[in-house]
């Protein structure tokens, strides 16, 4: 068994019976027509090259075949981020899915947001047909829902033609994350929203010591096992950066529990959120492994043997330049003094 704790403002408590399962990309751009192990083609945006874009498609190619139907981590993040459409009075007609929880958040979209037409984009294309195999089972079928193979470094979206781009735990995993949020805005129409749920830095921090104990035991040195998140406090920058008025940022983090470090393994495999980093080694050695499990257990299990694994979720809100939009005055306008303001509610008085 395993349980969800956490979500703006309220605690969850989700549990499921786990289940045995068979396993079966603005700015500068930059072209790669085919991949040199593979024959792949391989289309990025950034000079910058911190993950293996192609080994990121094959990790959600093999998530799609170990994808559960619900999963309660992901249902929760889907569904909070979804919340925010209806804390807006305006509907957006034409709305963009981008990578990460699909299937997730066309299921639980519910009416939020009055869509009319939706596009899922996905740099995979096992996991766009899961998506296309799961329309038939969902509720709201008055959605034209489009499915698109693409990558969220290079947006194939003809610009000003969305009211809504939407990722849910996808972004993170992009060279150039300023630069894919400066093309969703590029997608956007005026007044457009932009939507995303991003895995932060505080995420697996269990992990992420265990496994940094463990190899500076066993092979003297530390190498990168776990990929590089954003922090919180970078989050409003990226929207200032992309050119998003009315930024709102706020942070969620839930607390899974898990029978072994085994079985959270087997679920980041599941989400496609194993590593994708060029500079990783790509050996394991098992007493490596073998120590990384036991120094979780030893460090962090709670009294019924289970262990705690923290994700941080960063939730992004921008929005794009229109008329219509409050602004802030210009610096120097003010009728009113502060000091005005303090004599007044004083009384005149110093203190």
């Amino acid at each position: 068994m395993r349980g969800v704790v956490g979500g703006r403002g309220r605690s969850y408590y989700l549990q499921w019976v786990l289940r045995t399962r068979t396993t079966t990309r603005t700015g500068t751009r930059s072209f790669s027509s085919a991949d040199e192990n593979g024959g792949d083609e391989v289309i990025q945006s950034s000079k910058v090259k911190i993950f293996d874009r192609n080994l990121k498609r094959k990790q959600r190619d093999r998530a799609a075949w170990l994808m559960r139907q619900k999963d309660s981590l992901v249902d929760t993040v889907a569904d909070n981020l979804l919340d925010r459409l209806e804390d807006c009075k305006r509907t957006f007609p034409t709305a963009l899915c981008l990578g990460g929880s699909l299937e997730a958040i066309r299921r639980l979209l519910r009416g939020r947001g009055a869509i009319e037409k939706l596009i899922m984009m996905d740099t995979s294309y096992d996991m766009v047909k899961l998506c296309k195999d799961a329309e038939r089972n969902v509720a709201d079928k008055n959605i034209e829902t489009s499915f698109l193979v693409g990558d969220e470094e290079f947006l194939p979206i003809k610009e000003s033609s969305l009211d809504l781009v939407i990722s849910c735990l996808g972004l993170h995993w992009t060279n150039d994350l300023p630069g894919a949020m400066i093309q969703c805005r590029l997608a956007l129409k005026p007044d457009g929203l932009f939507l995303a749920a991003i895995l932060g830095g505080e995420t697996l921090k269990e992990l992420r010591i265990a496994c940094t104990i463990a190899q500076m035991e066993r092979e003297g040195g530390i190498s990168p096992r776990l990929s590089p998140l954003a922090q919180v406090r970078d989050a409003g920058n990226l929207l200032t950066r992309a050119g998003f008025n009315l930024p709102g940022v706020d942070v969620d983090e839930y607390t899974v529990r898990y029978n072994s470090a085994l079985e959270l393994i087997e679920h980041l495999r599941a989400m496609g959120e194993t590593n994708s980093l060029l500079q990783r080694n790509i050996m394991l050695k098992r007493e490596t492994a073998l120590a990384t499990a036991a120094i979780y257990e030893s460090m962090f299990a709670s009294e019924d043997g289970t262990i705690p694994a923290t994700f941080q979720v960063i939730y992004m809100t921008g929005w794009k330049e229109h008329h219509s939009q409050q602004k802030a005055k210009r610096r120097g306008s003010a009728t009113i003094s502060f000091k005005d303001i303090q004599t007044q509610f004083t009384g005149g008085s110093s203190g």
